[in-house]
């Protein structure tokens, strides 16, 4: 079936698996191995990437398929005492993998709703488990030390949750359709098109660098939020260059620029303006008080409970690990959709993230090592969870050492 662009469903899945591996990953050194992770319905993109990627260059690629089928089961029929534990073998693996060289790919079309009818006790147990076996693993990913990405794949049920009014058929149709567009894939020469859109990010971001600006201020309907960002911090977006040499993207779609937040260093309050979907459940109408960097009050209009237990997951998880900057008017937030994915719904608003820190968004890109990092102000914690903070209503200013503000973003629009 031809799309809008005249192109064939399979074009295009073909144009996303080249985007993901000449883009995103960058290409491969050759005989580099590439591991993948993939829900079991991404078998048809799975198998177009896994042809890119011999075709530059890969040794080996290796793909671990998740079975959201099998994940219900587990907490239909499994002991209590089960869910504090996780495959730390398989991260082990992974871990030795990156250290090797491997690089990683992840595609994702989860089912957003998928535990939201599950104990979230147990929810975050699992997680927690799961964070703890996968960290030596997500900071080779996180601190750039090889090439990574991650992408995405419509599936049904993620379909559904977006389009619950249409029929499945049609539902998927749309889906893919918003995820090649947000790809960049519909256009006469994707590679070229992500090459000028990298250049824009790229500009912002030295903006940014060359002002050194020590804190951002939000002011916006129930925001009103200064963010003091960390000593020798540096904007990212766009093309990462990872230890190995390569550049690519590491999130294909991607909208915006970001750094490190100084994590004792925000102040005031924030309403969330696009609801976070997180471990199964819709949590809506965020609304927080920080205080010497610190949540100290959280309210939620639904997913109350959900959003008690993230913050109070370690002592890290009350504090911002990232802050990124995107405009209102993003492609992704032009379609009106709520993805109730991270990949996307971060990329269509100004976003936080409590949690971890990028050691990458330092001038030395992290070089210093952790006490250096924290004393410049990097926050550490098991999770790393975006919000969205901005709209059209948000206004951002940056704020000089001197206190000298200037305007960043107006009605969501860079200035």
């Amino acid at each position: 079936m031809d799309d809008m662009t005249g192109l064939s469903h399979a074009s295009l899945l073909d144009r996303l698996a080249e985007v993901a591996v000449r883009v995103g990953l960058g290409g491969l050194h050759q005989g580099q191995q590439l591991v993948i992770t993939a829900p079991l319905d991404a078998v048809a993109l799975t198998r177009r990437i896994t042809e890119h990627a011999y075709r530059a260059g890969a040794s080996l690629v290796t793909t671990f398929f998740a079975d959201d089928a099998a994940t219900l089961l587990r907490y239909h029929h499994a002991t209590d005492a089960s869910f504090d534990a996780a495959a730390g073998w398989l991260y082990d693996g992974m871990a030795a993998a990156f250290r090797d060289g491997a690089a990683r790919l992840a595609i994702t079309g989860d089912d957003p709703n998928l535990l939201s009818g599950q104990d979230p006790g147990k929810v975050a147990r699992a997680n927690r488990a799961r964070s703890i076996a996968y960290r030596p693993a997500l900071e080779l990913i996180t601190t750039s030390a090889i090439n990574w990405t991650v992408i995405a794949c419509a599936t049904p049920a993620w379909a559904r949750a977006v389009f619950p009014a249409l029929p499945e058929a049609e539902a998927m149709a749309a889906l893919w359709d918003a995820i090649f567009t947000a790809s960049r894939v519909t256009t006469d020469d994707p590679i070229a098109g992500w090459a000028a859109h990298n250049a824009t990010l790229l500009a912002r971001r030295d903006m940014l660098n060359a002002k050194r600006y020590a804190a951002l201020q939000y002011r916006g309907p129930g925001t009103d939020l200064r963010v003091g960002l960390a000593e020798q911090h540096r904007w990212m977006g766009g093309l990462t260059t990872a230890a190995n040499g390569i550049t690519g993207n590491p999130n294909i779609p991607t909208e915006e620029v970001f750094t490190t937040p100084h994590c004792q260093r925000t102040q005031g309050t924030v309403a969330a303006t696009l609801p976070l979907s997180h471990q199964g459940t819709l949590i809506e109408g965020i609304e927080v008080r920080f205080e010497a960097g610190a949540i100290v009050q959280a309210r939620a209009r639904r997913g109350q409970e959900v959003l008690e237990r993230m913050i109070a997951t370690d002592d890290g998880a009350r504090r911002l690990g990232e802050v990124a900057l995107v405009p209102a008017a993003s492609p992704i937030a032009q379609t009106g959709l709520l993805f109730l994915n991270t990949l996307f719904d971060e990329n269509a608003a100004s976003h936080i993230a409590l949690g971890q820190s990028y050691s990458k968004c330092f001038a030395d890109g992290g070089a210093a090592g952790a006490d250096a990092l924290r004393t410049r102000g990097a926050n550490s914690s098991l999770i790393h969870v975006d919000w969205m903070i901005g709209s059209s209503q948000v206004d951002v200013d940056g704020i000089a050492a001197d206190g000298t503000a200037e305007p960043l973003m107006r009605a969501g629009a860079w200035v």
